[in-house]
């Protein structure tokens, strides 16, 4: 290993457990459609943001490092997105009342890595922070791929674990109202420090 591992893995570990978008996307839909229906969910990030790390570190952070601007739109681009599934959830019917939308399926959520702010900034700080430039690039980049999967698999199940908890003890329509509107403002406000920190 060209970098330090359990200095990595605590990052790894920190950066899958903090509050963002995907989490609270978990916690939301395991309160609303259950862990089990969740399960793809949390695989597509997983998938999806170890791919990302990998395709970052071997030569999109290079463009993205030459055009600021791209960089600043795409977080933009990214933030509106998310805002737009904040409003999804914040107006998802409880169970058993109009039609649900179900949790995003394993390709959906591999996909939203590429649209998510802090994903982005995530693989992109890691790439260029804990890679040591004299050693073989890939192989580094590849690990670290590995070990944010191994990691966020079980930060992710924490928070469907977390989420259908509370979904069970939200009993009544407007509970559940209730909380799917304060996972909606959460996720909102999870993207102000990468909108203006």
């Amino acid at each position: 290993m060209d970098f330090p591992l359990l200095p990595f893995v605590a990052f790894a570990i920190a950066g899958s457990i903090t509050p963002g978008p995907n989490v609270l996307m978990i916690a939301a839909a395991a309160a609303n459609s259950g862990l089990r229906a969740t399960i793809p969910h949390m695989f597509g990030i997983s998938t999806g943001f170890a791919a990302m790390i990998l395709l970052v570190g071997l030569g999109l952070a290079v463009p993205l490092a030459a055009f600021p601007q791209l960089h600043h739109a795409m977080r933009w681009i990214g933030a509106a997105w998310i805002g737009w599934i904040a409003w999804q959830i914040a107006t998802s019917p409880p169970p058993g009342e109009g039609r649900r939308r179900p949790p995003l399926r394993f390709w959906g959520a591999a996909m939203f890595q590429w649209i998510n702010p802090k994903a982005w900034l995530l693989a992109l700080g890691m790439t260029t922070t804990w890679a040591n430039p004299d050693a073989a690039l890939a192989p580094q980049f590849a690990a670290m791929a590995g070990i944010f999967w191994l990691v966020g698999l079980p930060c992710n199940l924490a928070w469907a674990a977390l989420g259908e908890q509370a979904g069970r003890l939200l009993r009544t329509s407007a509970q559940l109202r209730a909380f799917n509107a304060a996972m909606a403002i959460l996720l909102v406000v999870s993207m102000l420090p990468v909108l203006f920190g």
